[in-house]
């Protein structure tokens, strides 16, 4: 028999949140809340893996189906009804207890709320309940303001008489500091005898996993407890105030993790990574800089303030300047973008490729060594080899009812100002002057213009100059 299952309890509606989303679904740092229990229960547990849902039900299966890849295998198991911790646990019962015989000697019980909760902590506590040889463990840690939890009350000499919820402790019971942290592990053929017997008479007519512990005390088992020092480990998101909270120390838990492997931060406190964030060694984040989603970092960046990444790759020794953007693109090596640089989805920066002051990228490819410096935008356009677009150019990619590309060859030179208007093709070697509007092909080598002849009126300035002082 394998030793531990997990159950990950995501039922509840959160009401509290005052959202329209699910509380195990909000996010910490780029991650659900329920990824990060997910993702814990799958390290520690050898067993089976059941996750228990209910409020918006079909919006949290679709969550797990959608990251299934990223945990170890799991089950999901409906509580219809949220009837309290105790009822949801039993609808686990069909997959931990399959005819009637335990697939694991126990069973780890955790909450998806808790997503400060570390891995050592949890195997501290698997660790404790063999060697206590207990029927029930539980997690438990010290609260200067212990309002809201579950209150562990204990004998004389230390040993745990029970848990109570806060709305049915007594006024003594309320003064208690030592708080439930709804981490347990239990006997697996013991948790659904017991809850068998849970009732729901209580100040909230709720089915309490906490009920277990009394009952397991009251029948004479070994309990035992393992008290967690860093009591963030232990918070429960039920507010939008808890849910800051846990932000800022799981944002705090994430800098520290890449300082330690070799990432400068300038001021780590304005320094936003998210979870699912990689960034290589010797890169430089200056103050502001935001790193989310799918986004990967290569070494020996540098980042300055006020730039946000999005589900982007980014290469070696790329340098990012002020106040850019970088959303689903691809910045290759030693390219350098920016300031107030917007690469818009799809976009490809190639090797040493220079994007500057003011130019937005949508869907287009910047080939190795080609400069857009000013001013420009470029929609739906390949750009091939060292080439030149000047400042205020566009790619006219849109006329109303349907996009065309525009493709730019190797070593063409876009004066200022210029217009080309897609679909439309610049060829290898051409030029376009400044000021033109392109809407026929340039073949290789060429010079395209679509200027008016320059007019110049000798003494024209002069003479209106003279003129006007006179009617004044």
């Amino acid at each position: 028999m394998k030793k531990f299952s997990a159950i990950v309890i995501a039922a509840g509606r959160g009401k509290r949140m005052r959202s329209k989303t699910a509380k195990a679904l909000h996010p910490v740092a780029g991650r659900p809340l329920l990824w990060y229990m997910v993702s814990l229960a799958g390290r520690v547990a050898d067993a089976r893996v059941v996750v228990i849902i209910g409020h918006q039900a079909e919006r949290v299966r679709a969550f797990l189906e959608q990251s299934k890849a990223e945990f170890e295998p799991f089950d999901v198991a409906l509580q219809p009804d949220q009837l309290g911790t105790g009822h949801a646990v039993q609808q686990a019962r069909a997959a931990l207890l399959p005819n009637g015989k335990a697939v694991s000697r126990h069973c780890l019980i955790l909450n998806a709320d808790t997503p400060l909760l570390s891995r050592a902590t949890v195997e501290r506590l698997l660790t404790r309940h063999e060697k206590a040889k207990a029927t029930l463990t539980f997690l438990s840690t010290d609260l200067p303001d212990p309002r809201g939890y579950g209150r562990v009350v204990r004998d004389p000499k230390g040993h745990v008489l029970k848990v109570v919820e806060e709305a049915d402790a007594t006024r003594a019971e309320r003064a208690i500091h030592e708080v439930n942290a709804g981490t347990y592990v239990v006997e697996t053929s013991f948790l659904f005898k017991a809850l068998a017997r849970v009732r729901a008479d209580n100040a909230q007519g709720e089915y309490y996993l906490t009920d277990v512990v009394g009952l397991a005390v009251a029948g004479g088992h070994r309990v035992a407890g393992l008290k967690v020092a860093d009591s963030s480990e232990c918070i429960g998101v039920n507010t939008r105030a808890h849910l800051a909270v846990v932000e800022e120390a799981m944002r705090h838990r994430i800098r520290a993790r890449w300082l330690e492997k070799g990432v400068t931060m300038l001021d780590p406190r304005t320094t936003f990574i998210d979870e699912t964030v990689t960034i290589g060694a010797d890169t430089v984040l200056y103050p502001g800089v935001t790193l989310e989603g799918q986004t990967a970092i290569g070494a020996d960046c540098v980042i300055r303030s006020h730039v946000r990444v999005r589900n982007s790759v980014v290469g070696n020794a790329v340098t990012i300047e002020d106040s850019s953007v970088a959303d689903s693109a691809v910045i290759e090596d030693q390219a350098t973008l920016g300031p107030f640089a917007h690469v818009r989805p799809g976009s490809v920066l190639r090797k040493q490729s220079k994007v500057g002051n003011f130019v937005e990228l949508k869907n287009t490819e910047l080939g190795p060594g080609s400069k857009a410096n000013h001013l420009t935008y470029l929609g739906d356009t390949t750009v091939g080899k060292r080439v030149n677009i000047g400042a205020g150019a566009i790619t006219c990619n849109y006329d109303g009812y349907k996009k065309d590309r525009t493709t730019i060859e190797d070593e063409a030179f876009i004066g200022s100002d210029a217009q080309l208007i897609a679909p439309v093709r610049v060829g290898k070697g051409a030029v376009v002057g400044s000021g033109s509007t392109i809407t026929e092909d340039v073949p290789a080598g060429a010079l395209a213009l679509s200027r008016s002849p320059q007019v110049t009126k000798e003494e024209w300035a002069a003479r209106r100059r003279v003129d006007n002082s006179k009617k004044s």
